[in-house]
């Protein structure tokens, strides 16, 4: 951030932030993993077969993992949503960086004393 930015700009900024958190569609934490799964091929003796993908979303509840298999069409669904929180918490720190600069320029701070000699 630039070090002499008006308050003006800063809450101009921290307003299109708030406006692009608006726009996010739902939120969900954790990850996406595909998964293939090789096995023994039962027509060819001695080879192996690859199943799946498989998709499956992991994520914390009352600190455990917890891991639930999903669809293609889940997975797409629920990847768009667990990239929407990623912006979000991106959006939000950054709201909270020009919070702590509007803040610093609106309002009074306590007077440092001179030190004792």
């Amino acid at each position: 951030m630039k070090s002499g930015e008006s308050t003006r700009l800063l809450k101009h900024r921290y307003a299109r932030l708030a406006a692009r958190l608006a726009k996010l569609g739902p939120l969900l934490q954790g990850t996406i993993t595909e998964r293939t799964v090789p096995r023994d091929d039962p027509h060819r003796p001695g080879k192996q077969k690859a199943y799946g993908p498989y998709y499956q979303w992991t994520f914390k509840r009352n600190a455990k993992t917890v891991t639930v298999n999903l669809t293609r069409s889940q997975a797409k669904a629920y990847q768009r949503a667990i990239d929407n929180h990623r912006k979000l918490e991106q959006t939000t720190q950054k709201m909270r960086q020009l919070s702590l600069r509007i803040l610093e320029q609106t309002t009074t701070s306590v007077k440092k004393r001179k030190p004792r000699r």
